[in-house]
């Protein structure tokens, strides 16, 4: 296997995101849940990067959990009560803190995108913005490995920690 250099490097936010989340306890554990409106504050110097999104119906927005303080390797998952390698969850404690999600483009208007199913803190700095394209984007799953026995009974996605 080949060596990879441990590289720094850095990212600068886009923007911020403008949510009705105010405390980390409210936000839904997952985007596909949420009707959540909100905004995305897209910073004077990217605005120009917009152009053409709003003939998307949907966005992927990437994001730092900034008020995510721990980075443990091994997390217990609100669908369960054994401890999961954080690769294999959707926790906000992460090596490298990154969340994703998809959420409906309602508008733009000039630097800012109206956006609902939102489950993002207000105030998350705004990494990243992809168009959602189901041909590239959607795939069926053949396998979700431990979940496939803790979805079944319906779970609320505003428990925390998957």
């Amino acid at each position: 296997m080949a060596k990879v250099a441990a590289t720094i490097f850095e990212i600068h936010p886009i923007g911020v995101v403008v949510s009705p989340y105010t405390k980390p306890e409210d936000v839904p554990i997952q985007a596909s849940r949420s009707t959540a409106c909100g905004k995305l504050m897209i910073f004077d110097e990217y605005a120009e990067g917009l152009k053409d999104l709003e003939g998307f119906s949907h966005i992927t927005i990437l994001y730092r959990f900034h008020l995510s303080s721990d980075e443990p390797l091994l997390v217990k998952p609100f669908l369960d009560d054994a401890p999961r390698g954080v690769f294999a969850t959707r926790s906000p404690s992460r090596p490298n803190r990154i969340g994703v999600s998809t959420v409906k483009l309602i508008s733009r208007h000039e630097n800012v995108l109206e956006v609902e199913g939102l489950d993002v803190l207000d105030g998350t700095p705004l990494l990243d913005i992809k168009p959602y394209v189901p041909q590239f984007d959607n795939r069926a799953a053949t396998s979700i490995g431990w979940l496939k026995k803790r979805l079944k009974a319906k779970p609320s996605y505003k428990d925390r920690g998957v």
